[in-house]
Parts: C-alpha cells; sequence; structure tokens
C-alpha cells in the first residue's frame, strides 16, 4: 500500500507499508517486517517470478534455516558422544606422553 500525505499546499510525505497477510488466521500470526525498500521491491518479484506469496517465501526461508540450525545440534552431539565412547587404544584415558616428545626432530 503506498499512501500520500498533503502536509501544507508545497510539500507531500509518501510512505509505503507492506504487512504479510495470513493463510488461515487460527494457524498463521502476523508480522510486520522492516525492509530496504529496494530488498523488498526483489523479494515482490523473486515472488511473483516463482508464483508464491511472501508469506509462503518467508516461512520457507526460516524453517529451513531453524533446521539446518537442528541439524547441526545434532552433528555436534553424534561427534561428542563419539568422542566420549572411543574405544581404548591402550592408554586406559592417560596420555603418557609431552607435546615435547611428540614433536621431537
Amino acid at each position: 500500500m503506498i499512501a500520500s500525505y498533503r502536509l501544507s499546499p508545497a510539500s507531500t510525505f509518501t510512505y509505503s507499508c507492506d504487512t504479510l497477510k495470513t493463510v488461515n488466521s487460527s494457524a498463521h500470526k502476523n508480522v510486520t517486517l522492516s525492509l530496504p525498500e529496494a530488498l523488498l521491491r526483489r523479494f515482490r518479484v523473486y515472488a511473483a517470478s516463482r508464483n508464491q506469496s511472501m508469506t509462503s517465501l518467508m516461512a520457507e526461508a526460516i524453517r529451513e534455516i531453524m533446521n539446518r540450525d537442528a541439524d547441526s545440534v545434532k552433528a555436534k552431539r553424534r561427534f561428542l558422544d563419539r568422542i566420549e565412547h572411543a574405544p581404548d587404544r591402550g592408554t586406559r584415558g592417560a596420555i603418557r606422553w609431552s607435546r615435547e616428545e611428540l614433536h621431537e626432530r
């Protein structure tokens, strides 16, 4: 929506406002985003070119970010679990060498 207001006979104030609309009010909540105008224009064109709403694209992007983060947390847990349950390599968990001994020339 673009609105223009006359503040005085010589000046006009124009602003643009975009609101993400809900698809189903019981399952979705409205969110107001503040985006740079150039990014907003590109986003509108992108959404139109994919024949998708801006809302569905934003939801998809947020879901992807959260899933990626969850996958990273799971991978870290698996890695730490492997370290904690690594097989004994004959050291019985004790380090019997020094850094200098490992790096002797």
